[in-house]
C-alpha cells in the first residue's frame, strides 16, 4: 500500500533494479513501477542523476512513478540480448550532469589522447561542458605535462593539473566541482577515486595501484553513485571506462564536435565534404598548415570512419 505520493527526488545510486533516491526526507530505496518497464527501450529507463517522482510505501521503500525528461546525458552504446539476438541501446552513465571532468594520468598509465578526443566528442554532442584533469603530475616534469595537454587548453577546454599524492591542484578541482552535478570519467588507474578522497577526506573510496605487469589499472568503483559534496553539489564516480562507443552520432556530424574544425566547414569546396580526401577542403588545408594538429585530425578520421 502507498503511504504518500508524488514525492520528487534524484537518483543517487543504482544497482540491480534498485534505485536510491535522495528526497527532502532523506534517501529512499525504490523500484520502478511495472508500467515504466513495458515499452521496448532504446535507453536506460532510469539512471544515475535522473529526476523522478515516487510514491512512499508503508514499509518505507518507494515506487518510482515517473521520470523527468533528461536535459543531457553522458552515455555510450551498449549491446544487449534481445529475442535470441542482440540489439544496441544507449547506456546512460549519468543523466542531467552540469559538467564532465575527464581524468587522465600524466603517466602510469600514459595519457591516451585518442580516448580523450572521443570523450570530448561525446560531451560536445550533448552540449555538456567538459573539464580535463591531468592527474599524477608528481610523476612527470610539470613543463612537459603542460605542453602535452596544452593543445586542449588552446581549444578552450579548462585543464587542471593535479596530484592526488602531493595534493597539488586539488583545491582547483574542488572549486570546479562545488555546487554542480559533475561526472568524473576516464580510464582505469588514473586516480579518480584517490582524487575524490583528496577533495573530500573521509569519502572512503577504495583505490588500487596500477598493476605493474600490464601498466593498466583495475577499477575499484563497482556501483555508480552520486556523492554529495560538503560545499554543495554532487559528483558521480564511475567505473573506469575502457571505451566510449558513440551513441546516436552520425559520421557527417563529427566535424561539428571538433572546435577547431567546425568553423572551417563552410569554407570547404563541397557542402558534404568528409574532410578525408576532397580537393578544396578547408580542414585538410588547416592540417597541412599546422593550424590543426595531426593527432587531433587522426582522432577525427578514426571517429568518422568508425574505428577505435
Amino acid at each position: 500500500m502507498t503511504a504518500s505520493v508524488d514525492q520528487p527526488g534524484i537518483i543517487v545510486r543504482a544497482q540491480s533494479g534498485f534505485f536510491t533516491v535522495m528526497t527532502a526526507d532523506g534517501e529512499i530505496v525504490a523500484q520502478l513501477r511495472g508500467r515504466l518497464k513495458q515499452p521496448r527501450r532504446v535507453t536506460d529507463i532510469a539512471a544515475l542523476g535522473d529526476r523522478v517522482r515516487l510514491s512512499r510505501l508503508e514499509d518505507g521503500s518507494g515506487a518510482i512513478e515517473s521520470i523527468e525528461a533528461r536535459s543531457r546525458v553522458l552515455s555510450r552504446k551498449a549491446s544487449l540480448p534481445w529475442r535470441g539476438s542482440r540489439r544496441e541501446i544507449e547506456q546512460v552513465i549519468i543523466a542531467n550532469p552540469d559538467q564532465a571532468v575527464f581524468v587522465f594520468a600524466c603517466a602510469d598509465p600514459d595519457p591516451n589522447f585518442r580516448m580523450l578526443d572521443r570523450f570530448l566528442v561525446v560531451a560536445e554532442s550533448q552540449n555538456l561542458p567538459a573539464v580535463i584533469c591531468a592527474n599524477k603530475l608528481d610523476l612527470v616534469v610539470a613543463r612537459d605535462a603542460r605542453r602535452e595537454f596544452g593543445e586542449y587548453a588552446a581549444l578552450g577546454y579548462p585543464v587542471i593539473f593535479t596530484s592526488a599524492k602531493s595534493g597539488k591542484g586539488v583545491e582547483d578541482l574542488r572549486q570546479v566541482l562545488t555546487g554542480k552535478l559533475s561526472v568524473l570519467a576516464g580510464p582505469s588507474g588514473v586516480g579518480k577515486s584517490s582524487l575524490l578522497n583528496r577533495v573530500q577526506p573521509g569519502l572512503g573510496l577504495a583505490t588500487r595501484e596500477v598493476q605493474q605487469a600490464t601498466g593498466k589499472g583495475k577499477h575499484m568503483t563497482v556501483v555508480p553513485e552520486l556523492i554529495p559534496l560538503e560545499g554543495g553539489g554532487y559528483v558521480a564516480d564511475t567505473p573506469g571506462l575502457k571505451s566510449l562507443d558513440l551513441w546516436d552520432i552520425e559520421p557527417a556530424e563529427v566535424d561539428a564536435y571538433f572546435p577547431e574544425m567546425r568553423q572551417l566547414v563552410a569554407d570547404c569546396a563541397y557542402s558534404d565534404c568528409s574532410h578525408l580526401h576532397e580537393p578544396g577542403c578547408a580542414v585538410l588545408a588547416a592540417v597541412e598548415a599546422g593550424r590543426i594538429s595531426p593527432e587531433r585530425y587522426d582522432s577525427y578520421c578514426r571517429i568518422r570512419l568508425g574505428r577505435t
